[in-house]
């Protein structure tokens, strides 16, 4: 492989051993070796030396199990291997409505879940809004975000060095308390948090008729409200106000220009793209958004290093290397299948809703780097064709993979040919040949693909590669880490892994050729087109930042994110570094071209 596996860099050193590497691991292949040997258990008794030697393989030709499998596994306890939750919480402070637990049993459920390692994502739209009527104790509710912040007060106790909880929280736009949800981190608050905006298909129409959006709730308004003009629907739900979609729209996109936050999720596409419509609904993401999932759903999480994959790099005949890509494939599906039956539930409720439908999620890191090993820049249509021949062939060997472990193990619970396959559903565009198969054999994991950040393990395990599918975000720059016994933070000098395999195969060069180009240089149009051209392929979703320069206008914000609703994206996220955010990350001036916000 031309990809090195002498990790110099301190902060890849550090990471590795800090994060990942148990007492007595001091390299990656330790750490790789007690992953084979855990997940090895799952395989019949005569057949686990042969199976271990294949996992161990398999990650050192290029797949990098999740961050909690690489903490975890064989490690003993009750720490997850999952990384993706999603928690269901109902409108009653006490008692479960029906399926959905209260909001402090949700809380204390939350808690377990990030207690054992794992990130949760929560929709928060079912709360009623702030001044709503209390009948049982003839008060007025205090509102969704002040229940958020019960779920924040948790993660401060539940904070541990080295390992800071994640929550997504997400609410409708069209619940009432939209717009103050909207502003929730003006103020520096909810920092444990990430918000979007569960957007609508009816929302995107009114907006692009210039028309209004009616903000609902089904728990009756206070009586301010009331007089106000709350009104009660047909349907039984309660209008609480009226307001225009484009006001509504300028003040989300205001927010994220302001302070980065909320992202959007497109709601309505990604139950639209769910091959599990039948049975499931999907109100949010798991916190970094890769992970569509239902309630109590969780998502067992791996990449293929796309770097480890480039023959020949940066050489005028370089090319990827898709038959070793097959050939991971199917052992690193087995692999996550494993992670499934071995790992610690923190809930009953969580085990119950995987096993019936074995959501893996495989995708792949480094494609940025790749690109720039293939000679390709990011912002071409040779490199979105590439992405999306590499993304293609990754889906259709998953399901192959998942269709053969179906014959071997038996298909999940919940499967369905006739509705899985349900037209408009991302199933239904798969190539015929593996639909038949499919039909025929059925299918171990409902869904198999999701393209995640993977920054820490690509730090830790590919040479800081690129993460997921992002491009490089400098060569040379400082990186700012929390100590571990959290004492402070250290600052890195740390180097991209392409830059520094061109460093020792060519020579020292600055900026040697056009396709080295990194986030901080690219119009903002050209994250969207990646994205875009690798979406088709995935039926979980992509993580994916834009990375807008600091001056970039309001309007331009704007404009990016109505491409994203009309590009068909599941949704967006976008980040424009400013005095009150700062950031991580630090390029030297001399490492920086000048970035395009060109919408």
């Amino acid at each position: 492989m031309p990809s090195t596996e002498v990790y110099s860099q301190a902060i890849s050193r550090d990471v590795l051993l800090d994060t990942y590497a148990q007492p007595g691991e001091s390299s990656i292949d330790d750490v790789r070796r007690r992953i084979a040997r855990s997940l090895a258990r799952c395989e019949p008794a005569e057949q686990r030396g042969s199976w271990e030697a294949r996992f161990l393989e398999a990650q050192r030709a290029g797949f990098i199990p999740a961050g909690r499998i690489a903490a975890h596994a064989g490690v003993g306890g009750r720490n997850t291997l999952i990384n993706c939750f999603v928690q269901p919480l109902g409108d009653s402070v006490a008692a479960p409505e029906g399926d959905a637990p209260s909001i402090f049993q949700a809380l204390a459920e939350t808690a377990e879940t990030l207690r054992l390692g794992g990130g949760v994502g929560l929709d928060f739209s079912p709360i009623r809004p702030q001044g709503a009527w209390v009948a049982g104790t003839a008060t007025q509710a205090c509102g969704p975000l002040a229940c958020m912040q019960l779920f924040e007060s948790a993660c401060t106790v539940l904070d541990r060095p080295g390992r800071r909880c994640a929550l997504m929280g997400a609410l409708r736009c069209d619940h009432p308390d939209i717009e103050s949800f909207c502003d929730a981190k003006a103020g520096g608050g909810l920092s444990h948090f990430n918000l979007s905006v569960a957007m609508t298909d009816a929302f995107g129409q009114a907006l692009e008729s210039d028309g209004e959006v009616e903000l609902v709730h089904r728990a009756a308004p206070g009586p301010a409200q009331k007089d106000a003009g709350a009104v009660r629907r047909a349907d039984g739900l309660w209008v609480y106000r009226r307001v225009r979609a484009l006001a509504l729209w300028e003040r989300i996109v205001r927010a994220a220009h302001g302070h980065g936050e909320p992202g959007l999720l497109f709601i309505d596409r990604i139950n639209a793209d769910n091959s599990l419509a039948y049975c499931e609904a999907i109100a949010t993401t798991n916190p970094c958004g890769e992970q569509p999932l239902p309630p109590y759903g969780a998502c067992c999480l791996g990449s293929v290093d796309l770097t480890r994959l480039v023959l020949a790099p940066f050489e005028a005949a370089a090319r990827f290397d898709f038959g070793l890509l097959q050939a991971i494939v199917p052992t690193a599906v087995r692999m996550l299948d494993n992670v499934l039956d071995l790992t610690a539930w923190p809930l009953p409720q969580q085990r119950e809703q995987s096993l019936a439908k074995r959501r893996i999620g495989l995708g792949f890191t480094g494609l940025g780097d790749a690109l720039v090993m293939l000679g390709l820049h990011y912002d071409s249509d040779a490199a979105r064709a590439m992405a999306g021949s590499i993304a293609c062939g990754l889906r259709d060997g998953a399901y192959r993979a998942s269709v053969a472990l179906a014959r071997e193990r038996g298909r999940f619970v919940l499967f369905d040919a006739d509705r899985y396959l349900h037209e408009g559903g991302h199933a239904s565009r798969l190539p015929a040949p593996i639909r038949e198969e499919l039909r025929r054999h059925g299918l171990r994991h409902s869904h198999l693909l999701s393209i995640a950040p993977a920054g820490s393990v690509s730090l830790a395990f590919a040479d800081n590669a690129s993460s997921g599918i992002e491009p490089a975000y400098a060569w040379h720059y400082l990186r700012d880490r929390l100590r571990r016994d959290g004492s402070g933070v250290t600052a890195y000098d740390v180097e991209d892994h392409a830059w520094r395999l061109y460093q020792r195969l060519k020579g020292p060069r600055d900026v040697p050729t056009p396709a080295f180009v990194t986030a901080l240089e690219l119009p903002v149009r050209a994250h969207l087109a990646m994205v875009a051209a690798v979406a088709p392929y995935i039926d979980g979703a992509i993580s994916k930042t834009v990375n807008a320069p600091e001056d970039c206008s309001l309007a331009q914000f704007d404009a990016l994110c109505r491409q994203a609703w009309h590009a068909g994206l599941k949704g967006v996220t976008a980040f424009r570094p400013n005095r009150v955010l700062g950031s991580v990350l630090h390029a030297p001036d001399r490492h920086v071209r000048r970035q395009a916000c060109d919408g």
